[in-house]
């Protein structure tokens, strides 16, 4: 396995384990997200522990995707390279930033031990809408901006077939657009518009994600225009 198939293929599963943790970590978050009365209610925390540990997982899965695909793809715009490894590595710190309360949360609950307190159940929303907001400054307007700056060069390069950077040049504004929507209260952070909203960008990361696992970089672009003879076009062919 040469050096580039093994980033394709590292790349790639990272891609994958950034959305098995996120959607892993959101359903085990459901009883602190939608219950109010959580911090002074009976039950488990493991739950929500185990989803903040899926989200510290996500915070560095996010970061290895950008590291991996960066020797491959500065041979074609290496600017955008490094700007994809610095935004994700912020898509990252503020997913850990997020997590934070809720662990605050848990150690809250324990200290009440399920007492009732308005104050405690007050306090608890303050948590929670922190973490949501974290949630829509990374995944909404980090992510969308980093979704182009890696998608141009992918798509002006021909690494991969050009509809997989099409989905990213399309979902990075569109998700970003409706991270300013849910800003301003135009339709509510966890909506059918919000879930449609991010589709693209799911697909996006999903294709690239399959394809970089099952065929890798095409080689005859990937060593970048340096290797290739002189006469030669240095990209494929629009696919």
């Amino acid at each position: 396995m040469t050096s580039d198939r093994r980033a394709a293929m590292v790349g790639g599963l990272l891609y994958l384990v950034t959305h098995v943790t996120s959607v892993a970590a959101l359903v085990l978050y459901e009883p602190v997200l939608k219950h109010t009365d959580y911090v002074v209610g009976p039950g488990s925390d493991t739950g929500v522990l185990v989803g903040v540990l899926l989200e510290v997982i996500l915070a560095l899965a996010v970061v290895g995707t950008a590291v991996a695909l960066f020797p491959v793809v500065k041979r074609h715009n290496e600017g955008a390279a490094l700007g994809y490894v610095g935004l994700r590595t912020l898509e990252a710190g503020v997913i850990a930033v997020g997590v934070v309360p809720l662990l605050a949360l848990v150690t809250l609950r324990h200290d009440l031990a399920g007492t009732a307190d308005s104050d405690a159940t007050t306090l608890a929303s303050a948590l929670v809408a922190f973490h949501n907001w974290t949630f829509l400054v990374g995944p909404s307007f980090v992510c969308g901006t980093n979704t182009v700056l890696i998608a141009y060069p992918l798509y002006h390069s021909g690494l991969v077939p050009r509809f997989i950077p099409v989905l990213g040049l399309a979902g990075g504004p569109l998700v970003f657009a409706s991270g300013a929507a849910q800003m301003f209260g135009v339709y509510e952070q966890f909506s059918v518009w919000a879930a449609l909203a991010a589709i693209p960008v799911f697909a996006w990361e999903i294709c690239l994600a399959l394809y970089l696992i099952l065929k890798g970089f095409r080689p005859s672009v990937a060593a970048g225009p340096a290797a290739v003879p002189s006469g030669a076009s240095a990209y494929p062919a629009a696919v």
